[in-house]
Order: structure tokens, then sequence, then C-alpha cells
């Protein structure tokens, strides 16, 4: 099981504080599940390595009218740099483009988390602005980059 400390390190970026323990995470799991009866559908994917979840990602906040969504995703620390995560990304843009109809899949992300801008801009998110103060987490509120990716340059 992962120290307090390397989760709280792995969850720096994710959004929200870490999980205290095995049932805030179960908790979290029944919201992603959730996800597909809300009027803005999402989905989430588990990131399954050598028969261990690992991580995961998604795609929430659909706006079927708009044709857009937002993309989010996390791996364990152990895992990093593995290219799992650009496998995983790939796999779910092309399903958003393609069974969801997406002309657009945007991200927003901390403008310290050079790994995740990185990922993105591999695969060819631009970056459209910042929107300031408008992530809450740990106590303090966060710049959050807009990165987005349409359909036309994938």
């Amino acid at each position: 099981m992962m120290t307090r400390q390397r989760s709280a390190k792995a969850m720096r970026w994710f959004g929200c504080d870490a999980m205290a323990d095995l049932a805030a995470a179960s908790q979290l799991i029944e919201v992603f599940a959730n996800w597909r009866t809300m009027p803005n559908p999402g989905t989430r994917w588990g990131i399954e390595y050598q028969g261990q979840i690992v991580g995961s990602c998604g795609l929430f906040k659909w706006d079927r009218n708009g044709k857009h969504c937002h993309i989010g995703y996390e791996l364990a620390q152990g895992h990093w740099g593995q290219g799992l995560m650009r496998e995983a990304l790939l796999a779910i843009l092309a399903w958003g483009f393609e069974h969801m109809a997406l002309n657009r899949i945007q991200a927003q992300v901390h403008p310290q988390n050079t790994a995740s801008i990185k990922s993105l801009e591999s695969l060819g998110f631009v970056q459209e602005g910042c929107f300031r103060e408008a992530g809450v987490w740990h106590g303090q509120h966060h710049d959050l980059l807009q990165y987005a990716l349409l359909k036309r340059d994938w």
C-alpha cells in the first residue's frame, strides 16, 4: 500500500486533496461510475498493467450539442515515464473523436505539472489560456492552464 506521503505527491495535481483511506477511494470510484447517468455524462477507464490497476483516465462533462468534453487522468508514481499514460490517452482520444463524435477535447492542468503539459502537447493539444485561481485543493486556489485538441488536428 502506498504511504500517505507518496500518495499526496502522486495526487498533488489531481484537483482535490489526497484520499485519506480506502473508503474515500471507493467513494471516488462510485462518483466515476455514476458519471454515465449525469446530464453531461462521462466515462472513466482503469489503466491495468501486469494485473494491477495503476491509474485511470476518462472523458467527462460531455456537451453533446457542442461536441466537446474534458479529459482527466492520473497514474501511480511507480509507473511514470514508461509510456503507459500516452498509450491510454491515445486510445481514449480516438474513442472520443470516433464514438462520441467529439470535435474538441479539453484539459485543464496546473502550470507546474510539467509532465502533464509535455504529454498533452506531444498529443497535439494547444494551450489556449489560463484560468486564474480556478482550482481549489489543499486549502489553496490554483491557476489552471487551458489546453484543447480539435478533431481536425488529431
